[in-house]
């Protein structure tokens, strides 16, 4: 099920709303786990036997992973932090990686003559963010950060919340863990502040992002003796422009939903195309998966604590496993290692400073943009071979136009949304217009809550009953 249908908007929405507001407030957590459990199981199916059973296993062992908890031993602790991070870690590799680690020895067997036969496994939708939420409850416990949950229908809360079950904000425990006591208020106050997020953020994807991906789609199914310099560029900054509304217009949903249920869900994103460097794009994007790097990965491996070498050689295991976080392909991978050698080399050179020259930011922010558009064609071509053939075609100007799959593709109504939303290149860093939409007050913002609540979600809610919807591009990942 996803937020962007009639059945969720419709129905399941305004349903557990309703519940919410009319339960007794002990058993409010219980009706979020109980909606979050159905709203995974309509989409997961039998795979939601595998969230089930990682929910039992980290609940069980983070009642014993406090540091001044009953008979508590350091060694024991320790040992079950190890086990219980490496089952979550290794539900993660089998489901997600095994049929591309098999694919790979297969293609290996096949150059000497032999056989080796290819796993496929149904990919469990949000497995790698409830995977992440795991290991941040776990670890907190362990560090003696936050108290083990003792009640099991808000760990459920915690880790199932529908709103950023599937594609995040990765919520760290320590965010969320005062915001899951039962006696938790729930206000209409919360309802008036979260609803024009969460119509932003439908606005963002149905409006904008779902109406470039045909036009996207099209010039990355060009064939390669067909790509053209126009072809290329179309796709990429269609892409660029058609993820970041999604994603971030998914994200704006989520805290959305979460504010109309009583919590607080961290934010995501803040406008990170108006960045000056990679460094603070990386700041701005997916803001909640590069604070969980940082916290569990980066300042264990420590940091920039021990020395120039050590430093770069964090960023760059952080950034591999970014990129394979995103999904099993080498295409994934080589946009990890491209971000972190970006990183290097800017905190090599002293880049990753903003200049103080107004002609110097601007010629910085131009020069960054240029490479996250280049990096987003590896995260969104299929294969290397197209990625390299598009950006090849990027880097080479020639006289070729467009095909006739992509120009039937760019309808004059495509292009006119194309121009609008790239608009949001030259915007300011500030403000952030979901956080002002949801609690700034003025003539501004309600004029922008006003216009965003009756234009924008009347016709998005014309598009969605029409049947014009694609999946949230981060269901996959």
């Amino acid at each position: 099920m996803s937020f962007a249908t009639p059945l969720f908007l419709w129905y399941f929405m305004p349903a557990v709303l309703v519940a919410v507001l009319i339960t007794p407030r002990g058993w409010r957590n219980g009706v979020v786990a109980l909606a979050s459990l159905l709203f995974y199981l309509s989409a997961a199916g039998a795979t939601t036997l595998l969230l089930l059973a990682c929910i039992v296993a980290n609940y069980l062992v983070g009642l014993r992973l406090e540091p001044d908890g009953p008979g508590a031993d350091q060694r024991v602790r320790r040992r079950l932090l190890i086990g219980i991070i490496g089952f979550d870690l290794a539900m993660l590799v089998v489901w997600k990686y095994a049929g591309f680690a098999t694919q790979q020895l297969a293609n290996l067997a096949a150059v000497f003559g032999g056989d080796f036969p290819v796993t496929h496994l149904a990919l469990p939708i949000g497995i790698s963010f409830y995977t992440f939420h795991h290991i941040s409850y776990v670890v907190d416990i362990y560090r003696g950060e936050r108290p083990a949950l003792r009640n099991p229908v808000s760990f459920v809360t915690y880790i199932a919340m529908f709103p950023q079950l599937v594609a995040g904000p990765i919520v760290r425990f320590r965010e969320i863990s005062d915001q899951l006591h039962q006696e938790r208020t729930h206000r209409l106050d919360d309802i008036a502040a979260g609803f024009p997020r969460f119509a932003l953020g439908l606005c963002k994807k149905v409006i904008i992002a779902d109406s470039l991906a045909p036009m996207v789609d099209a010039c990355f199914a060009t064939p390669s003796n067909q790509m053209t310099f126009g072809i290329a560029w179309l796709g990429a900054v269609g892409y660029t422009l058609q993820l970041y509304f999604d994603f971030s217009g998914y994200s704006d949903m989520a805290i959305g939903l979460g504010r109309m249920l009583g919590f607080r869900l961290p934010e995501n994103f803040a406008r990170p195309y108006s960045s000056v460097t990679v460094t603070e794009f990386w700041r701005r994007w997916h803001m909640s998966l590069s604070r969980w790097f940082r916290d569990y990965v980066y300042i264990p491996l420590g940091g920039n604590r021990r020395g120039v070498g050590r430093t770069y050689r964090n960023l760059s295991i952080v950034f591999v496993l970014t990129g394979f976080w995103h999904g099993a392909n080498w295409t994934f991978l080589v946009w990890g290692v491209y971000h972190g050698a970006l990183l290097v080399i800017e905190r090599g050179f002293g880049w990753d400073r903003t200049p103080t020259s107004l002609a110097g930011r601007i010629a910085r922010r131009v020069l960054t943009l240029l490479l996250v558009v280049f990096g987003w064609v590896f995260f969104k071509a299929p294969d290397m071979g197209q990625a390299l053939s598009m950006l090849g075609h990027m880097l080479l100007p020639d006289f070729g136009g467009l095909t006739d799959a992509v120009d039937t593709a760019l309808t004059n109504q495509r292009l006119v949304i194309l121009l609008l939303c790239a608009l949001v290149v030259f915007l300011p860093t500030q403000p952030v217009t979901g956080p002002f939409l949801e609690s700034a007050r003025g003539v501004p913002a309600a004029t922008l809550r006003v216009a965003v609540m009756t234009v924008g979600l009347v016709y998005a809610a014309i598009l969605i009953a029409s049947g014009t919807f694609s999946p949230f591009l981060y269901y996959q990942f």
